[in-house]
């Protein structure tokens, strides 16, 4: 809740628009850094998939994980597997996503690698929650 309101107050401070986008993506960037070995290679990979996929989604912190919103609405975030001490990383959707199948569907993805094909069906499972 400390890391949310920080990026709440951080938004909040005065400037472009052009200004905020990059220093959210720059604080995005920055706590991919953060991340152990492994979650750093599969964040870095899902922020270059996103960015050359869905470039309409904007790169912000949220609750202290990289996420992608569209029109300042969280779309999808990356929870790392150290955050919460997990054995696997998450790749996630809010509830602002276009993911409706019926009465029951997946919210979230299990990560322990990403495969060429993984990284195809975030792509595929991005594009679809934006539309």
């Amino acid at each position: 809740m400390k890391a949310r309101a920080q990026e709440l107050k951080a938004s909040a401070r005065r400037g472009s628009r052009a200004d905020k986008a990059a220093q959210e993506e720059a604080a995005v960037v920055e706590k991919i850094a953060e991340m152990q070995e492994s979650d750093r290679a599969m964040a870095e990979r899902i922020h270059a998939v996103i960015k050359e996929n869905v470039p309409e989604l904007a790169p912000k912190l949220w609750y202290g994980m990289p996420s992608y919103a569209k029109d300042g609405k969280v779309v999808c975030f990356f929870q790392s597997a150290q955050k919460f001490g997990a054995r696997y990383a998450t790749f996630g959707f809010s509830d602002k996503a276009n993911l409706d199948d019926g009465a029951m569907w997946p919210a979230s993805y299990a990560l322990t690698e990403l495969t060429s094909e993984a990284e195809a069906m975030i792509a595929a499972l991005v594009r679809n929650a934006v539309s």
